[in-house]
């Protein structure tokens, strides 16, 4: 009976053992893991331009230019397709590459010619 409970006992650690590398391992991994700089962008619009413009960043939508100015975005590091939209107006692309500096957008929405 000894040995048995000797080799139990020991395969119940090596197992500890493995779980704990294990959780160790995942949670380092899991800690760098989608963590990436961000940086901000500011909005300005000129006054001619529709508060209830929507923003699209790389497609998705944000919220209306109105929102976007008053509270700004974080964008991760990278290359973003910055969009606004109004029925009615030519709508506004730009794109901007987030790296260290905050960037800093002028929008100015075109009506449509009648």
């Amino acid at each position: 009976m000894g040995i048995i409970r000797f080799f139990r006992a020991a395969a119940l650690r090596g197992l500890l053992a493995a779980c704990v590398l294990a959780a160790s391992v995942l949670m380092a991994s899991c800690a760098t893991m989608g963590l990436r700089s961000a940086v901000d962008l500011t909005v300005e619009m000129s006054k001619d331009t529709p508060s209830s413009a929507l923003v699209y960043v790389d497609g998705s939508y944000v919220g209306t230019l109105a929102a976007v100015a008053a509270r700004g975005l974080r964008l991760p590091e990278g290359k973003h397709r910055i969009s606004v939209e109004k029925t009615g107006y030519f709508p506004y692309d730009a794109i901007v590459v987030s790296k260290l500096h905050p960037i800093h957008l002028k929008v100015d929405l075109l009506p449509l010619p009648d």
